[in-house]
């Protein structure tokens, strides 16, 4: 019998080699889904900054539900992994240099307190995880597809 996985551990592992995620969100029962640089807190929040004009930022505004993935590129002879999820998402407001926002997208894309300029750099948006999945081709045999509820 094949021992259990730690998914949690695993996602811990993975998410930070994968500089952007797919974000998905809806309006009217109409989905839609972007690309956007994520980063990410010590409880698994995920965090990403987005202009509140663009389509995505608009439908959080009047349906906060999320889901989206995170996933490295691979070849078509590799293993693959891949880190979804579901959440709430929100913009954030008074965000300064003692925000985790600011903490850890400054930290983990090597940026200054220049980009708490609201005028020249858009809003955070944190997104609380519900639920995470994780596909597994690479330890699981047969590769397999893991539920992880997440109540942060």
């Amino acid at each position: 019998m094949e021992p259990e996985l730690n998914v949690e551990q695993l996602i811990r592992e993975y998410i930070p080699n994968v500089l952007h995620m797919s974000l998905a969100t809806s309006e009217d029962g109409k989905p839609w889904i972007c690309e956007v640089h994520f980063s990410f807190d010590d409880e698994l929040n995920i965090y990403f900054r987005s202009r509140t004009t663009t389509r995505h930022a608009q439908e959080i505004a009047k349906n906060p539900r999320v889901a989206g993935n995170i996933v490295e590129q691979h070849g078509m002879t590799d293993k693959p992994r891949c880190v979804s999820f579901e959440g709430v998402a929100e913009l954030l407001s008074g965000t300064n240099e003692n925000s985790v926002a600011y903490k850890v997208v400054s930290e983990r894309h090597n940026l200054g307190s220049e980009i708490l300029d609201e005028e020249k750099f858009p809003p955070f948006y944190k997104i609380t995880v519900t639920d995470f999945y994780m596909f597994d081709g690479r330890e699981s045999k047969p590769a397999q597809k893991y539920h992880l509820p997440w109540n942060n």
